[in-house]
């Protein structure tokens, strides 16, 4: 069966910098749904398209094709007393715990990001401020991914609906769950729908 529009694609893969440094290789495959509900990067999809399983190929994607350019602008400062105990460089926040509002000046930058609120990494601790990184981990980089296609099969009218596979958690793309201490592969399998186990039924 091809790669195609609403089928459920497991893909293993490795990922690398530019300079071919491995940032991950899972050995579970990445298991989503084709055909464009954000399963994983456009152009991984477009390389996909029309494939048979067993095909393998390296694709390159700049940092607009990946997690985006990196944005100062979403670098924080913020009063260490917001955040609770214990606190430590790496752990993820989704918006800022407790923040009062925004001035007009400051939220000027994130109007246009309100349908998806942002997930924030504790980059430093100092005693009394805390500096928060709004930009994935892999924000600005190119990267390199292997991909071989290990399966292919016929998606369920419930996981077109779900837009997911079947046993799959349903995840923002781009963005981990909220369980807020995620470390940086965790943040990125779930960047890439990474399921750490094999789909289960749920019957």
């Amino acid at each position: 069966m091809k790669i195609e529009k609403n089928t459920i694609v497991s893909l293993r893969y490795k990922l690398t910098d530019a300079q071919n440094n491995v940032i991950e290789e899972p050995d579970s495959p990445m298991v989503y749904l084709h055909g464009g509900y954000e399963g994983t990067f456009p152009k991984i999809e477009s390389l996909l398209d029309g494939q048979d399983i067993g095909y393998e190929a390296t694709i390159q994607l700049e940092p607009n094709e990946a997690f985006g350019e990196y944005d100062p602008e979403l670098l924080k400062i913020e009063p260490r007393a917001r955040f609770p105990e214990p606190l430590e460089v790496g752990m993820q926040f989704e918006g800022v715990p407790d923040a009062e509002p925004q001035s007009e000046e400051s939220s000027s930058a994130s109007d246009d990001a309100d349908d998806e609120p942002l997930i924030y990494t504790v980059t430093d601790v100092a005693d009394n401020q805390v500096v928060l990184d709004g930009n994935h981990p892999l924000a600005g980089m190119a990267l390199r991914f292997w991909v071989q296609v290990e399966d292919v099969r016929a998606a369920t009218e419930e996981e077109i609906e779900n837009r997911h596979p079947e046993g799959g958690e349903n995840f923002t793309f781009g963005m981990p769950n909220d369980d807020g201490d995620d470390d940086e592969e965790d943040f990125l399998e779930k960047a890439l729908g990474l399921q750490n186990q094999a789909p289960r039924t749920l019957h």
